[in-house]
């Protein structure tokens, strides 16, 4: 009899809320924005709620197939191909807000660094798993896993999208941290990457204005600093339990991208302190959830 796949209820039952508050404050945050640019109040949040039931679906599909189909030479390097295809491909797209970071087909679009995300993690684990018990070769193993991420994390840089790029690297080291690699060779890559990391944040001008800003945004409060400082004065505002959904004032053209970059600040001011923490503690659980199931696993490669 085949094995039936059990799903975790909890887990499941955080993101389908995450997603649900997510278009609700999407709609919140964008509402008079939307309908000053488009002529219509729910413009974002249609698009929140088509691409929220296509997840929902895909996440409903994926549920239902054993992980143990992903490791497969036939499933893995054809992924592995196509996100480097596409993140070659996105470089030569027209920029947008001076990045090459999106593919765009009419009113869709995707960033090709999201599906890396998905693809280097099957990789890293299909090849990790084939490499037990030598993970610390350095000719085998670690020549490898750093031409594939560093190609991957080159190409992301140069779109450009540092935060990415960075998030990668540091789930490709948590997973070889997880398959036993030696604390030698972090130090050692540690120590060979702060001269990359400072020349590329100190010694590109946007980067090292916006760390300067992080650090002192009164420094230049209607410049650098002034993003900072309106999404601080939002969730100043917020208190304890908020000012009340759809009462926020920030998001009325003070916030730059109320309903993307800075819808934390937004659920800040009008659910307060505790609808903040409520989101957190959402993602918290989520972290729990995902760090049981890894530990239950009964292979390498789950």
């Amino acid at each position: 009899m085949a094995r039936q796949l059990q799903s975790d209820k909890i887990l499941f039952g955080s993101v389908v809320v995450l997603v649900l508050l997510g278009a609700l404050m999407v709609f919140s945050a964008s509402a008079v924005m939307a309908s000053e640019r488009y002529g219509s109040s729910y413009y974002f949040l249609i698009r929140q709620v088509v691409w929220a039931v296509l997840g929902l679906a895909l996440m409903v599909a994926v549920m239902n197939v054993d992980y143990k189909k992903l490791a497969r030479p036939a499933v893995v390097f054809p992924a592995l191909g196509l996100q480097l295809v596409l993140l070659v491909a996105v470089l030569f797209r027209a920029p947008t807000h001076n990045a090459h970071r999106w593919f765009s087909l009419g009113p869709v679009g995707f960033q090709p660094s999201e599906f890396s995300k998905i693809a280097l993690v099957v990789f890293l684990a299909y090849f990790l798993d084939l490499r037990r018990g030598a993970v610390n070769d350095p000719k085998y193993t670690l020549a490898p896993v750093a031409l594939v991420t560093g190609l991957t994390v080159l190409l992301i840089v140069k779109e450009p999208d540092f935060g990415t790029a960075l998030a990668i690297v540091l789930v490709a080291a948590a997973m070889m941290y997880a398959a036993g690699l030696r604390l030698t060779y972090f130090v050692g890559g540690a120590l060979a990457a702060l001269p990359v990391l400072y020349l590329l944040v100190f010694h590109v001008g946007y980067r090292y204005k916006r760390i300067l800003a992080f650090l002192n945004p009164y420094a230049d409060p209607l410049g650098a600093g002034f993003q900072i400082i309106q999404s601080t004065i939002a969730v100043g505002t917020g208190g304890i339990d908020g000012v009340g959904l759809m009462e926020g004032r920030q998001k009325l053209f003070y916030l730059p991208e109320p309903h993307t970059d800075f819808i934390f600040a937004v659920i800040g001011e009008e659910l307060g302190f505790l609808g903040a923490l409520m989101v957190l503690a959402l993602f918290a659980i989520i972290l729990w959830r995902g760090l049981r199931a890894a530990a239950k696993s009964s292979d390498e490669f789950g």
